[in-house]
């Protein structure tokens, strides 16, 4: 049996669109597919939270695929193991407290659990706004990220959320659109985005679970965008706290839908 061009074309935009069509509502929209949006993604899909994920970029992981400094390795700490298991990543122990996982086999392993556990990502799209109805987040504004790039004048299109995670790493990108807004003011020390701080890593693990929050009345932080929301300093290639922050922030927004959060 032969092949036709035109019907492979139809058979990639219709189910493309059956996938747009049913994930413009949803119950939690992430922006940003890096390991902690992967991850709180992860959590909340198994847990039958029906999830998208916008993704600006051609790929998957954030800066774990690039390690440090393009030596494919990351590190993650003790307490973030458990999680390398879950996903069923391999990882060996480099001293106390130092464990080191390949970092392509990290990044498609926490693609792969996410998407199978029923995640909807879609690449290449970004989140450039926000919507906001009675002073609560209540859904993304996306884009094509080729519209931005291209400098068109193109109007983008919505979807509608009943909470959404900022894990758009160190750009922050939707809570500083967020920012933007007329009397909106952040739950922050100054109201506003504090700014990233310079590299430390034991203090930028520690305060990223700190940071994971809801920084406005539907919208969350987590990972590197946490920390620059909140003023806390940068890590580096250690990607324990990016597991953990993702994993918290699914927790946090769990226990809401248990009591009845979304109604």
């Amino acid at each position: 049996m032969g092949l036709d061009e035109v019907t492979i074309s139809k058979a990639i935009i219709e189910d493309f669109n059956k996938d747009l069509l049913n994930f413009l509502e949803v119950d939690v929209a992430i922006g940003g597919a890096g390991p902690a949006g992967l991850t709180a993604a992860f959590y909340l899909a198994k847990n039958g939270v029906k999830t998208v994920i916008f993704e600006r970029s051609l790929r998957t992981g954030g800066g774990m695929p690039g390690g440090g400094m393009m030596f494919n390795k990351i590190v993650v700490q003790k307490a973030a193991t458990e999680i390398l298991k879950e996903m069923g990543i391999n990882y060996s122990k480099y001293k106390e407290n130092y464990y080191v996982a390949d970092s392509i086999e990290a990044t498609s392993a926490l693609t792969y659990k996410a998407v199978q556990a029923g995640v909807k990502i879609f690449n290449l799209m970004e989140v450039e706004d926000i919507m906001i109805q009675r002073e609560k987040l209540c859904g993304f504004v996306i884009n094509w990220t080729a519209v931005r790039l291209s400098n068109l004048h193109v109007d983008p299109l919505t979807i509608r959320c009943k909470a959404g995670i900022d894990a758009t790493g160190h750009d922050c990108g939707i809570v500083k659109n967020l920012e933007k807004r007329s009397k909106i003011k952040l739950n922050t020390s100054t109201g506003k985005i504090v700014g990233e701080g310079a590299m430390w890593a034991e203090e930028g693990e520690k305060t990223i679970l700190e940071n994971t929050k809801e920084v406005y009345p539907g919208l969350y932080v987590v990972g590197m965008a946490a920390n620059a929301v909140y003023g806390t300093p940068r890590m580096g290639p250690i990607f324990g706290g990016m597991l953990l922050s993702g994993r918290k922030a699914a927790q946090i927004i769990i226990r809401g839908v248990r009591s009845s959060f979304f109604t």
